[in-house]
């Protein structure tokens, strides 16, 4: 039977420190340039999460070892590359790290790699990575439908050389290709023929291929990776500060303060845009000794604005617009129709059961608060949209969650998590 969870319903205001494990996005690309660097890398406080755990399974299977160190509440992996090879077999669930990082890694593999996942992966676009392995001179067989399943034919080396992509849908596209292009023959020319949503993930890469080692340089219409070693370096994993969104817009639904420690000055994570988004919809926000603070009190305020550098922050966004005291306008975000689920439409559906009106775009959503009611949500098999939900329930008593253990993709106890912060049981039926 499919699990509810009867979201908690929170009129005093909280007042919490919320401790965060390890960012998905830096575990991810250190995973990938570890298992193909020059020596043992050792991972310090990676998020261990379905999203990342596959990402290693994967890597695993191509004949990398990754081993738990640490502490076994605090685990941290000691990465040794290996000779890739096939054939083997990558599930890459509903993870569209693991179904575009991976690809390059297997077409240096020797032998026969297939990719497949969940049945929605079967839907998640990809068209563009694998056009840009081809032009690389990759054989991939994929059906001719530019998504999962496919099966990377590796010899052991790849060209390179010259790539133009269309990146318009994910810009995991072109961090899968630049993460592995030192490795090639050739390196890699990558040029975009059109544009890349959520930039900062691009320069996350960027910044990350640089740290160990790898020369990377901006193009006119791209980047441009010279062929050489990767590096072997320790890594320690910043917090995900994508995963804090809940937990801080709880402070502005409740007009309470809560603390998220360890908040880095500099990162390259777009959720670090979550002081100036929550400052504009009415919160006050303040890096303290103890970590990024931030403080409700006053009604919510609309947002209007061009999210699409922070899509990963836009459900729970979309939650607070709800609740906000007039209409709010998101616009850049028409790759959010590609994530784990149609998440414009799904946000749609949601925000409606609630009481809102919503008004989709080409490349967004109008969301106009109205009278809020209770509902039981669908949680999409979708992380974000469980977030988004319990931060709805915070104001609107009555509302469930369909599946809360979509979760376990990037922060598998956030519903003991949530439920701690406002002191409540878990509520979880099953």
């Amino acid at each position: 039977m499919t699990e509810v969870w009867t979201t908690p319903h929170r009129s005093a205001p909280v007042d919490a420190v919320v401790a965060l494990p390890g960012s998905k996005s830096i575990t991810a690309r250190a995973l990938v340039l570890a298992a193909i660097a020059d020596g043992p890398s050792r991972l310090v406080r990676p998020l261990r999460a379905r999203d990342t755990d596959l990402m290693a399974g994967g890597l695993r299977a191509l004949g990398v070892s990754i081993q738990e160190t640490g502490s076994a509440a605090h685990p941290d992996w000691l990465v040794t590359p290996g000779p890739l090879r096939g054939p083997a077999d990558v599930d890459a669930g509903l993870a569209g790290t693991v179904l575009r990082f991976l690809p390059p890694v297997a077409a240096l593999a020797d032998g026969p790699v297939r990719v497949d996942g969940d049945p929605r992966l079967h839907e998640r676009p990809n068209a563009g990575l694998i056009a840009g392995l081809r032009d690389a001179g990759v054989r991939i067989d994929d059906g001719g439908r530019g998504k999962a399943p496919f099966t990377v034919h590796g010899t052991g080396r790849v060209r390179g050389g010259a790539v133009t992509v269309d990146a318009s849908e994910s810009s995991q596209v072109v961090s899968g290709l630049l993460l592995t292009a030192a490795r090639f023959d050739e390196g890699l020319d990558l040029s975009l023929a059109g544009g890349v949503p959520s930039m900062p993930h691009v320069e996350m890469t960027v910044t990350t291929l640089r740290a160990h080692g790898v020369d990377v340089v901006p193009t006119e219409r791209g980047w441009r990776v010279a062929p050489g070693p990767i590096a072997a370096r320790d890594v320690v994993v910043e917090p995900d500060l994508s995963n804090a969104a809940p937990f801080l817009a709880a402070a502005l639904v409740t007009g309470g303060r809560v603390t998220v420690p360890d908040w880095p000055e500099v990162t390259t994570q777009p959720g670090a845009q979550l002081d100036r988004l929550l400052s504009e919809m009415g919160a006050s926000v303040v890096g303290t000794a103890e970590g990024l603070q931030v403080t409700g009190g006053a009604p919510i305020r609309p947002l209007v604005a061009d999210l699409a550098e922070v899509s990963e922050l836009v459900p729970v966004l979309a939650a607070l617009a709800a609740l906000a005291d007039g209409p709010s306008r998101f616009t850049g975000i028409a790759h959010m129709r590609g994530h784990e689920t149609d998440r414009l439409q799904a946000l749609d559906e949601v925000l409606t059961a609630v009481g809102a009106r919503v008004q989709q775009l080409p490349d967004g959503l109008v969301i106009e608060p109205g009278p809020r009611r209770p509902a039981l949500l669908d949680s999409y098999a979708d992380h974000r949209m469980v977030m988004a939900a319990a931060v709805l329930g915070l104001a609107i008593e009555g509302v469930r969650v369909a599946d809360p253990g979509a979760v376990t993709k990037t922060l598998p106890d956030f519903v003991d998590r949530w439920s701690g912060l406002l002191d409540e049981p878990a509520g979880v039926d099953r």
